[in-house]
């Protein structure tokens, strides 16, 4: 059902309300979020006088943050949230990655064009550039609102994007909308689309966008693809933390390359450590028919897999690519990447679960991890039909079910630990 205007409005004014000395005083008094302590500390609440609507909005609030702290790191614990727009959220190092693309363009003023709860916006201030963010989401708006007040050269605009044209010294940010209002799951989340033609707003308002603005960026979901890239633009596939988080598409002079990248980030102590992955001009060729897989299998970063750049791996490694498509390299030799996992390979078999069974059964194997790419069999069936008793006390293997050289087959592996980059 479509969302009720009525209780957006009661959201969007118990938002308001929080923003008040009032309201922060409460979620600042709360303790630490505790789902077993949330009715005594409602009751304990209400009997001191608190509103029991404000009550429930803190208490939201409370939980909310606690949800997006693993996302949001600790900027989460100051925000005003809502539980689609927590979801979405750009994660403040993929904001900071975004602002140094139009700081770099040379841009002074940025639209943020559905700006969500103000992530990107945060970043954007931060980096010393005055921004404009509009947001058609009353509710939104306002936890945008109350979030930005900390940059004075920051402003929300509660209104469509549609109506507005940013001029060709201005930047531009767009992360359209990419749930389906009204299409919820069990736990309330409205339905993930993936197609450009489902956009909000359209994919044809982004490039009219790109095509005027001086630089232009759009976050769209790791599953674009690279035949939709327009000339001259360039997409950047980005992960972090082993997350493939979204595919940022860039114009104008926000453009450091046309074509395709992946970066891959990792959390440090001292901050996050990017990796850029860019084509290769000369990929080595596929498994040919009868070539011996192994003895290291590598899997790339889900980035670095989803722009396709599993043949960048492939020359890094001095490796081959197990058949086309597949995001499995084979190689000679372990060779220390960021951005890609190794495992050793133990056998290849036929995709056939009774084989596979028997192997498994001879060697004690009685439970197994399986991964799957390049293969329509489902995992689960094949699980099913392997007929495992998963004896805890039996040895637990790793399938790969892929393609080599053309063939399906059940590559069996141990994974490798290898030294994790600083």
């Amino acid at each position: 059902m479509p969302p009720d205007p009525a209780a957006r409005q009661e959201a969007a004014d118990l938002l308001l309300r929080l923003r008040d000395d009032a309201g922060r005083a409460l979620l600042e008094a709360l303790p630490p979020y505790d789902e077993a302590q949330v009715l005594a500390l409602t009751a304990r609440l209400r009997a001191e006088g608190v509103d029991p609507a404000l009550v429930a909005a803190a208490l939201t609030q409370s939980r909310l943050r606690a949800r997006a702290a693993d996302r949001l790191g600790p900027l989460a614990g100051r925000l005003l949230l809502t539980v689609d727009g927590a979801e979405q959220a750009t994660r403040p190092a993929v904001a900071r990655r975004h602002a140094a693309r139009f700081t770099a363009a040379g841009v002074e003023h940025v639209w943020d064009l559905g700006c969500g709860l103000g992530l990107d916006a945060i970043a954007l201030a931060e980096a010393g550039l005055a921004v404009t963010a509009v947001e058609r989401d009353e509710e939104v708006a306002v936890a945008a609102e109350a979030n930005l007040t900390a940059y004075p050269r920051a402003r929300v605009v509660h209104g469509d994007v549609g109506d507005v044209a940013p001029s060709t010294r201005d930047g531009a940010w767009l992360d359209p909308a990419r749930r389906t209002p009204g299409v919820a799951d069990v736990r309330g989340r409205t339905r993930r689309t993936f197609r450009l033609a489902e956009l909000s707003p359209s994919w044809e308002h982004v490039l009219s966008v790109a095509a005027t603005a001086a630089a232009t960026g759009a976050k769209l979901s790791p599953g674009f693809s690279a035949g939709d890239l327009p000339s001259g633009a360039e997409a950047e596939w980005v992960s972090l933390d082993g997350d493939a988080v979204e595919c940022s598409v860039w114009w104008g002079a926000a453009v450091r390359r046309p074509g395709i990248s992946a970066a891959v980030g990792r959390s440090t102590g001292d901050g996050t450590v990017w990796v850029v992955v860019e084509p290769v001009a000369d990929p080595p060729a596929p498994l040919a028919p009868g070539a011996s897989p192994g003895p290291w299998l590598a899997e790339p970063d889900r980035a670095v897999l989803a722009a396709g750049l599993t043949p960048t791996l492939a020359a890094v490694v001095g490796g081959q690519e197990t058949d086309p498509g597949t995001g499995y390299v084979v190689a000679p030799a372990l060779v220390d990447v960021p951005w890609a996992r190794w495992f050793a390979v133990e056998e290849v078999l036929p995709l056939h679960a009774k084989v596979v069974r028997a192997w498994l059964r001879e060697r004690g194997a009685g439970r197994v991890t399986i991964k799957k790419r390049g293969v329509p069999t489902d995992p689960e069936r094949f699980r099913a039909e392997l007929r495992l008793r998963g004896d805890r006390a039996a040895g637990e293997a790793t399938l790969v079910l892929t393609r080599v050289a053309g063939t399906p087959v059940v590559v069996v592996v141990t994974p490798v630990l290898t030294p994790s980059p600083t």
